[in-house]
């Protein structure tokens, strides 16, 4: 059974992969969301339920954030990963931006197989430093 993570249609808590093994400085991974409408939220769901689930490699330690959301008017989903080092950057994905918390990069998808979206976030998310 899925978690019940989102409040309303809006935002939701995070969800959060850290397999440190007590290890300083392990990757830690979280991810949320913030939807206009409804109609991405079961897909959302299970794409932060899968992403709770990605095996993290203890010997790296590069931080990231998943974020999806939409933007009226725009039917798909947009989806940033930012990590707190810089990254390569994998095909498909805008960037790397600058911001605060680190380096974002930025994808969306439509019609795409929910398994192709979890592959491509992984990608992302375990991108190489740069």
């Amino acid at each position: 059974m899925l978690p019940q993570s989102r409040v309303g249609n809006r935002s939701s808590g995070r969800v959060t992969s850290s397999h440190n093994g007590r290890r300083e400085g392990a990757t830690r991974i979280s991810a949320r969301h913030q939807l206009l409408s409804d109609s991405w939220t079961a897909n959302v769901e299970k794409l932060e339920w899968a992403i709770g689930r990605f095996e993290v490699d203890s010997n790296v330690a590069n931080n990231c954030e998943v974020v999806f959301f939409e933007i009226a008017g725009d039917g798909h989903l947009h989806c940033n990963v930012t990590h707190r080092h810089a990254t390569k950057t994998v095909t498909g994905w805008a960037g790397p931006g600058h911001v605060p918390g680190g380096f974002v990069h930025n994808r969306r998808f439509g019609d795409t197989a929910h398994n192709n979206i979890v592959r491509h976030i992984r990608d992302m998310v375990f991108a190489a430093r740069v």
